[in-house]
């Protein structure tokens, strides 16, 4: 049995429905169901017994403590977090709470757990704490890309939320002995991602006939990591990974988010074209940039290759004409997703009245 965190939002999900694909090891899942949390990612799992949802919080500590009781999970894996840059900048206090308070409280369930297990059970447990590549900070054009040892320079509350955690997981192994692994990852995208990332904004805006925001000059720079990768590299850190480490993983895809918006309104013009005959770029229009806005992150992902033998399967082409395809087969998702309260974020977030549209 493995206790997952967060295992209703985008990557949490995505981890979970690919384990229960390769593996009859059960899973239990909890998660706050917060805007990006979503139970219909995991519709396919409803009537599976391997499964066992929990809605809760990860600051909950008598509510984790009794799963962890009562299960009795030979790892825990915590994607749990709040995870939006823009929206941080907005509402700090949330990613507070929950990155780094309620990863503190999980922290200290699970100590408590593993301090109660013993021999083989206590040897082998591990905790895996996902994380991200935006606690190094930004990197000028001609820098190195970040490996696990470079500085951490966090940019917006929400990188310094997720930084203040990472710490707290090293502290836990360091002071206390608890078995855990970090993975850092770069900016991933696929399948159930919440339209408020840049990927499926940009297809879900194209297709209502919506303007294509893009932030300041868009030429933002970012490595893109499919999401399944992104999973395939978790089961193997858990597998092989050496209890104390962190472990970078990067898709190798380095590209401006101008060129991603761009490379998606291309495959839009081939899958689904606008009845107009037009091409989708001509929905581009920039906007103000956010503030803090990190120029360029990039993940050197060469120690979890050459440590453990993982690189990602998928190109940026065949994983981002994956996840359009996917888009286009699931509108009632999309559809569902997309409530009020999102509509009304996007809206304030981009100001479409103050657009400047793009050259097509």
């Amino acid at each position: 049995m493995i206790f997952v965190t967060g295992g209703a939002g985008f990557i949490g999900a995505n981890f979970v429905l690919d384990w229960l694909a390769q593996t009859d090891e059960p899973v239990v899942n909890i998660d706050n169901l917060t805007y990006a949390g979503n139970l219909e990612n995991l519709s396919s799992l409803q009537a599976d017994p391997r499964h066992v949802f929990v809605k809760g919080d990860i600051g909950d500590s008598a509510l984790v403590g009794r799963l962890l009781a009562t299960h009795q999970p030979r790892a825990i894996l915590n994607f749990a977090a709040e995870s939006h840059v823009d929206r941080s900048i907005h509402g700090p206090e949330d990613f507070i709470q929950t990155n780094i308070v309620g990863t503190f409280r999980l922290l200290e369930a699970v100590r408590a757990y593993w301090g109660g297990l013993q021999g083989d059970a206590k040897a082998e447990f591990r905790f895996l704490h996902v994380s991200t590549d935006e606690v190094y900070g930004s990197l000028a054009p001609a820098d190195a890309a970040f490996t696990e040892t470079h500085r951490y320079e966090p940019n917006s509350p929400y990188s310094a939320s997720k930084a203040a955690s990472d710490h707290l997981v090293r502290a836990y192994h360091h002071t206390y002995g608890l078995p855990v692994l970090t993975t850092n990852c770069s900016n991933n995208y696929g399948p159930y991602h919440f339209p408020e990332k840049l990927i499926p904004l940009m297809i879900v805006n194209a297709l209502a006939g919506k303007p294509l925001p893009v932030y300041g000059d868009g030429m933002q720079v970012r490595d893109w990591l499919y999401v399944k990768d992104h999973c395939s590299a978790i089961r193997r850190v858990l597998e092989a990974g050496k209890t104390g480490e962190v472990y970078n993983v990067g898709g190798w895809n380095e590209k401006p988010n101008i060129e991603i918006v761009n490379i998606v309104c291309t495959l839009l013009d081939e899958l689904r074209p606008r009845a107009d005959g037009k091409n989708y770029r001509e929905q581009i229009s920039y906007v103000k940039d956010r503030p803090g806005h990190d120029r360029r992150y990039a993940i050197d992902a060469s120690k979890i290759q050459r440590e453990l033998g993982w690189k990602p399967a998928e190109t940026f082409e065949t994983g981002i004409r994956k996840t359009v395809q996917w888009y286009l087969a699931n509108p009632d998702w999309v559809a569902h997703v997309q409530s009020g309260a999102y509509r009304e974020w996007t809206a304030k977030q981009y100001e479409y009245g103050q657009t400047q549209k793009a050259a097509a």
